[in-house]
Parts: C-alpha cells; sequence; structure tokens
C-alpha cells in the first residue's frame, strides 16, 4: 500500500508541475475573435484580458451595430480561450483521474 500512496503523490506532483506550465503558456497566449466576417476582432490573453480592438470604419455609422459586433467578436475570442485552456489543462492532468465537476485550473 505504500508503494501505491508513493506513486500516487508523484504522479500528483508532476501533474501540478505540468498544470503550472499549462497556465504559464496560457498567459502568454493572445487570441483573436472576429464578427461580422472582421469587420470587427478582438484581441484577448489567455487570461481574458483585453489587448486589442481592431473595428472596421464602414460600420461605424450604425452604433447598435459595431456594439453587437464587438460583444460578438468578444464571445469568440474567450470561446478560444476556453478551448486552448480546457486542451492545456487536459493534457497537463493526462493520467490523473479528475473527479467530475472539478474546474482546471485550480
Amino acid at each position: 500500500m505504500r508503494g501505491n500512496i508513493a506513486q500516487l503523490m508523484q504522479q500528483a506532483q508532476k501533474m501540478q508541475e505540468n498544470v503550472q506550465r499549462a497556465q504559464e503558456e496560457l498567459g502568454k497566449l493572445e487570441v483573436t475573435g472576429n464578427a461580422g466576417g472582421g469587420m470587427v476582432s478582438v484581441t484577448i490573453t489567455g487570461r481574458m484580458e483585453c489587448r486589442k480592438v481592431r473595428i472596421d470604419p464602414s460600420v461605424l455609422s450604425d452604433q447598435e451595430m459595431v456594439e453587437d459586433l464587438i460583444a460578438a467578436a468578444f464571445n469568440d475570442a474567450v470561446n478560444k480561450v476556453n478551448a486552448e485552456s480546457q486542451a492545456k489543462m487536459s493534457a497537463a492532468t493526462a493520467g490523473m483521474p479528475i473527479p467530475p465537476g472539478m474546474k482546471m485550473p485550480f
């Protein structure tokens, strides 16, 4: 039984290192979301910090449309970051059973 606990502790430590590495990579990640066929783009980091917003001048005459396009582009970027985050965390925790409903990163 002692061997099993030691092995489990080693796996947990390795998983923790992998998760930390994945979090660092996500912090450096930049993702761009688009809306309106590229008329609006929003670039955010893996930590959900907005870095850049680009708006095509041709849509500036319709304020409501611009607002909708910005929201859609931001949501697109967030979805891309979440997908990348999930993929990296899944890879980081491979081999270790994670309880259902436990959200990564910790």
